[in-house]
């Protein structure tokens, strides 16, 4: 249930209220000397805090889903032996021109 701020038109009293969403407005300022009317103010509502060091979408993942994303990865494929030797072979040194 949440809090309406209220403010007396006559005396300029302001209060606060806990009533349900459902419950009718209040109308008559509660202060005994003051016979005004009172409206509602309007309010920021209440806000939200995260606390913690993040809030992301993996880090609630369960393990089952872990390991099912990995199964439906393709493989990785390899590069066949030939082309690899020929990129680990030192390439040829050219001297400088003066």
């Amino acid at each position: 249930m949440p809090n309406y701020d209220y403010e007396c038109l006559e005396c300029g009293k302001r209060f606060e209220v806990f009533q349900s969403m459902n419950d009718a407005k209040l109308t008559d300022c509660p202060e005994a000397d003051c016979a005004g009317t009172v409206k509602r103010l309007l309010g920021t509502g209440g806000g939200i805090i995260f606390k913690g060091s993040g809030f992301y979408q993996t880090d609630y993942r369960s393990s089952s889903y872990e390991s099912g994303a990995k199964a439906d990865k393709p493989p990785e494929k390899s590069e066949p032996k030939s082309e690899a030797k020929k990129a680990d072979a030192p390439a040829s040194v050219k001297p400088a021109a003066p």
